[in-house]
């Protein structure tokens, strides 16, 4: 989890600090201003129109002065009416269009939304006697309420592992001893975990996730450290070139192994020089270092996904490994070229925009034939975690940018909340109107409200 600002002085009477006024947009200001003033314009010049052009010959003065009055004033209200509508049809496209207010800052609104991913959790568990492994078990699939599937998945069942530890078990409807004996029986034959759609070779980003969980949930170490070591010996260059070369899976394998493995200084640091070695100079900002999808040439288009990434796996790597000179310098690079965004609106802007990749490998069960792993990335939840890990904290002070990564930081923040429903993420499915709702979704989105909050915490 990132780390968070804590304010640990004594508590003290203070008044409540008042909500930061909010402008709308220039149109917005010209409808307020047609509403408030326009209104009595169009009334004056309603009854000067009708007091010049009535005939004297009425009855009396009186007369001419009464019927310009009513004219006058049934054209304010008209001009008024106008106005409030105008206001009204422009506050729904705003809301339409994904400017929405920044996260609600009302007391309970985070723990209420906790309170719903965790029943949701509840409701979704899947708990079956399973043939192939002889064993009962316990957890998720890769998508919450997935029609005709009820075996629990490695990667369902893990991230849902880091769910229940982040949400703290509040009662005993959901087990993490449970959970960690299901992952072990989903073991493979030769050791290791994957995805269901790559077969039944072990793949490096599953295991270290699947060990990442395991290890946060207090599982053998003696054990974990074998599996460890299995994984890093056959994630080489040479033995998996292809998953060697994507950031999001030498980022992943990275994050899982500083938790199950910590110790193994060798392999780590090994994983780390590639990760620094991928990253590319971005002239559009200011010559800042940058991740692509690929840690080789072509590297890919410069992306914030892909740089948050990074970052958040080499702050991590920084407290367990120490920092090289080259490593330090990519980290801190990585953080100013999020916080050079030219983005106006952060809470939609490019750098927030989820993606997508496949990774493709040969299948060596069939050499013919290529195993495809979809993978889809929560731009805005990656980029609210790099930007509040405690480097970019150091970076922004040292630079004089705080404000400015606080800025970026809101309205990340204000993405990722737009993005649930009742505690649980959903992803729209490429090319239809179909919706998803992946765990590892709700799990990113959560643990990077949760970070927020805490950084905003103060007693």
């Amino acid at each position: 989890m990132t780390q968070q600002q804590l304010n640990r002085n004594p508590p003290r009477q203070r008044p409540a600090p008042r909500p930061p006024a909010r402008r709308g947009s220039a149109p917005q200001r010209l409808v307020g201003w047609l509403g408030g003033f326009g209104a009595l314009a169009a009334a004056y010049a309603v009854f000067q129109g009708l007091y010049g052009l009535l005939p004297s010959g009425l009855s009396a003065e009186a007369a001419r002065y009464a019927v310009a009055t009513v004219g006058g004033v049934g054209a304010g209200a008209v001009v008024w009416l106008a106005a409030a509508l105008l206001r009204a049809r422009q506050a729904e496209q705003a809301a339409r269009s994904g400017r929405s207010p920044l996260p609600p800052d009302d007391p309970g609104r985070l723990t209420a939304l906790v309170s719903a991913t965790y029943a949701t959790l509840v409701d979704e568990l899947c708990t079956v006697d399973d043939p192939a492994t002889g064993r009962r078990l316990t957890g998720w699939t890769h998508s919450l309420g997935e029609p005709g599937r009820n075996r629990p998945t490695p990667v369902g069942t893990a991230y849902g592992l880091h769910l229940v530890l982040d949400l703290g078990m509040p009662d005993g409807r959901l087990s993490a001893g449970e959970l960690a004996r299901t992952l072990w029986a989903l073991r493979l034959a030769d050791g290791g975990w994957s995805a269901r759609s790559q077969g039944t070779q072990a793949r490096p980003e599953v295991t270290a996730l699947v060990l990442g969980a395991l290890a946060r949930a207090g599982a053998d170490p003696d054990r974990i450290a074998a599996e460890a070591d299995l994984c890093t010996s056959g994630f080489t260059r040479e033995l998996d070139r292809t998953g060697y070369e994507l950031t999001h899976v030498v980022t992943t394998v990275l994050r899982g192994l500083l938790r199950a493995a910590p110790d193994d200084h060798e392999r780590l640091s090994t994983l780390r020089d590639v990760l620094v070695a991928g990253a590319v100079p971005d002239p559009d900002r200011a010559g800042h270092p940058r991740w692509g999808n690929r840690l080789t040439t072509p590297n890919g288009p410069p992306s914030a996904l892909y740089t948050a990434q990074a970052v958040v796996a080499l702050d991590r790597a920084a407290h367990v490994l120490g920092e090289t000179d080259e490593a330090r310098t990519a980290r801190e690079g990585g953080v100013r070229w999020l916080l050079a965004c030219p983005g106006v609106h952060h809470d939609n802007c490019p750098d927030l925009t989820n993606s997508r990749e496949e990774i493709r490998r040969p299948r060596t069960d069939e050499p013919f034939h290529t195993e495809v792993l979809n993978v889809r990335h929560f731009a805005s939840s990656w980029v609210t975690r790099a930007l509040l890990t405690p480097g970019a904290r150091e970076v922004a002070h040292a630079d004089g940018t705080e404000r400015v990564r606080r800025r970026l930081v809101t309205g990340a923040a204000a993405a990722v909340w737009r993005g649930q429903t009742d505690g649980i993420w959903t992803w729209v499915r490429d090319g239809s109107t179909q919706l998803r709702r992946p765990i590892w979704m709700t799990y990113q989105g959560l643990s990077a409200l949760r970070a927020h909050a805490l950084w905003m915490y103060e007693p």
